[in-house]
């Protein structure tokens, strides 16, 4: 059994890391052919980085696999070994978790500091400074504490509860992840970034209309300060039910023109209006409905191969580590069918402005994010949620 969860982890690393060397082959020689959709000196950057990405994405999985062969070839036992002093059931597995995840967090801090103050620097991204971002840090680490340390007592009581705990397990997770969708825009965002009402009245309006014409409901429309952070542009509908909210990133309000804008809002309020949005909280439950009948049901042998006991701090720690591995399989279906629905999206976008709002929209936007407009057929099929850009602009009729 664990020379098989091997195999299948190894496969995974060496599937993700053959795509990237191929990606960063496709890309280094597409460079170098005529550009489209951005200009010449654009299109040239926005291969760089996304070659930079790769090869930090290569040294990333790397060092993924490094550490996941030394938990499970000594760590996940040496941990078991350290905690197994602490007499209370519920603190030791609490406390196997808490020293799994800090020495995961510290160990791929390096890699975020890198990618912050590295990669995204040198790419003209990142505008945080180094306070802001130890306070994101400590921020982030104490909802963890808080929250997480909750989530896990929890979990922990129901695996040691029930028989078929990982029923109970699915459908406690699963409302907890409902939960933080609800109150992510009105309680966790504003931790982290200021929320203002939209000052521009004229486009408010225009953007509630729109909102009025798609049926839905929200409690607002917010600009977020986004800038003080990160230089690219983004917008979403943050929360569920009466929780709803409009975001629009700074960037995106000083960069976008009104009517492109409304195309990007009304491409988003596609999603709503064909019930992309239930339908991707279906798939959520899907996937891990599939993940807890898989680690709900391992095998005693596993963990007499591993030298650890049966424990629930073990089955949630082995949910971590392999739970990217069945996401990873499952990701070119999910992403076969998002990409189906983004053209649906984009049809209604540029029905609530035109086809030509929507396509300057996305051309600026792939500008300023510095998104490279072509992709290895391997990388769409593995990662892409939205088709490529040069078959969105095609769709929507626009001559390259």
């Amino acid at each position: 059994m664990l020379l098989t969860l091997m195999a299948l982890y190894t496969l995974y690393i060496f599937i993700k890391i053959y795509a990237a060397i191929m990606e960063i082959g496709f890309v280094s020689k597409a460079k170098h052919e005529k550009a489209i959709i951005l200009s010449p000196s654009h299109y040239l950057k926005a291969a760089h980085y996304k070659i930079a990405s790769q090869k930090f994405s290569l040294v990333s999985t790397l060092f993924e696999f490094l550490l996941f062969i030394a938990w499970m070839g000594f760590g996940l036992r040496l941990l078991d070994e350290v905690v197994m002093y602490v007499e209370n059931e519920t603190l030791r597995a609490l406390a196997f978790i808490a020293i799994f995840m800090a020495i995961n967090y510290l160990s791929s801090f390096p890699f975020e500091l890198y990618q912050t103050f590295g990669l995204d620097k040198t790419f003209g991204f990142s505008t945080i400074d180094a306070k802001t971002f130890m306070l994101d840090q400590l921020k982030s680490i104490a909802m963890f504490i808080l929250f997480g340390g909750l989530f896990f007592w929890a979990m922990i009581v129901i695996v040691n509860s029930f028989e078929q705990w990982w029923l109970y397990g699915f459908a406690f997770s699963f409302a907890v992840i409902l939960f933080i969708n609800m109150i992510y825009p009105i309680v966790i965002v504003p931790l982290f970034n200021k929320l203002s009402p939209l000052e521009d009245e004229a486009l408010q309006a225009s953007i509630e209309a729109l909102l009025s014409k798609a049926g839905l409901k929200s409690s607002g429309v917010y600009s977020l300060d986004a800038s003080k952070r990160d230089k690219r542009l983004n917008a979403y509908f943050g929360g569920l039910g009466k929780s709803k909210r409009v975001v629009l990133f700074d960037t995106l309000i000083a960069k976008l023109e009104k009517s492109e804008l409304l195309a990007v809002l009304g491409h988003e309020l596609g999603h709503f209006k064909h019930g992309d949005i239930l339908k991707n909280i279906a798939s959520s439950a899907v996937m891990l409905f599939i993940m807890f009948a898989l680690f709900g049901n391992l095998p005693n042998v596993l963990f007499e191969q591993l030298h650890v006991s049966n424990g629930a701090q073990m089955v949630i720690v082995f949910f971590f580590l392999f739970s990217p591995v069945l996401s990873f399989a499952m990701m070119p279906l999910f992403g076969l069918l998002s990409r189906h629905n983004e053209y649906k999206a984009d049809e209604y976008g540029s029905e609530c402005e035109s086809k030509e709002a929507l396509c300057a929209a996305l051309v600026k936007l792939a500008d300023e994010n510095k998104s490279f407009p072509r992709a290895h057929p391997l990388s769409i099929a593995l990662y892409f949620t939205h088709p490529p850009l040069v078959e969105r602009l095609k769709k929507l009729g626009m001559s390259l």
